[in-house]
């Protein structure tokens, strides 16, 4: 009499969020038939507020410095605003910056799983519309690590350093003054960052293996999630 298999341990979903770091391949062939993304999502989003609230005084300067250039940018739009009217929408961005950043974390990889999906769709991908959002959701963990290295840097940059969020950013936009360059150009080059470009090659891999297709066509929709990634600061880029 032959011995029943042992059956297979279900992916943990503890194990999957650090292997998304070092072995994502593993992690989205693990998890491609039983896509479910709903605790990494809960997870996500509570490290990322409550690295949020910890972090707040650190990035204190970064919040100023998009402020200043808010600022000026809304006054040269309208120029009925005044300074105190101004500081007083700093104040209530202030309140509302941990409701803004709880919002981010639950609904950018929901709408992120969507236009996956469709993009997929567009290179042949197989993938389900719950495979597309799995993928969206472990593939953004890298922003995690992100704040915090972001913070990291914080006490040892002078405060003339700090002219944007792009200051602190592992990229391109860093080494770029956010009051003289051109807007459109920042939102552009901006992108091209360690952990944007990161999170990008977590999506190509995460379709290739969810969806069934070779890598160069999951680059492909890799590419157009990036740009698509950079439509919101290109808008903001025309207006202004």
């Amino acid at each position: 009499m032959t011995a029943a298999a042992p059956a297979e341990r279900p992916p943990s979903v503890w194990e999957d969020l650090l292997e998304i770091f070092y072995a994502p391949r593993a992690v989205f062939e693990r998890r491609r038939e039983t896509p479910a993304f709903g605790l990494a999502l809960l997870v996500f989003v509570v490290l990322i507020v409550a690295l949020s609230f910890a972090f707040r005084g650190l990035m204190e300067p970064v919040f100023d410095a998009e402020f200043k250039r808010g600022m000026a940018q809304a006054m040269k739009q309208n120029p009925q605003l005044t300074e105190a009217q101004m500081l007083q929408g700093k104040e209530v961005a202030k309140k509302f910056v941990y409701v803004v950043v709880g919002f981010y974390g639950l609904f950018a990889p929901l709408i992120l799983g969507v236009l996956l999906w469709f993009v997929g769709k567009l290179v042949d991908s197989k993938a389900e519309i719950g495979q597309a959002t799995m993928v969206a959701t472990y593939g953004l963990f890298p922003r995690v690590l992100e704040a915090v290295v972001n913070a990291a840097q914080l006490p040892f940059l002078p405060d003339e350093a700090i002219t944007s969020r792009y200051s602190v950013t592992l990229g391109v936009g860093r080494f770029l003054d956010a009051n003289t360059t051109n807007p459109l150009l920042l939102a552009i080059v901006g992108r091209i960052d360690v952990f944007t470009l990161w999170v990008t090659a977590l999506y190509v891999i995460g379709l290739s293996v969810v969806g069934k297709i070779p890598i160069s066509r999951a680059a492909v929709a890799g590419a157009i999630m990036w740009l698509i990634g950079a439509l919101p600061g290109v808008w903001g880029a025309l207006r202004s």
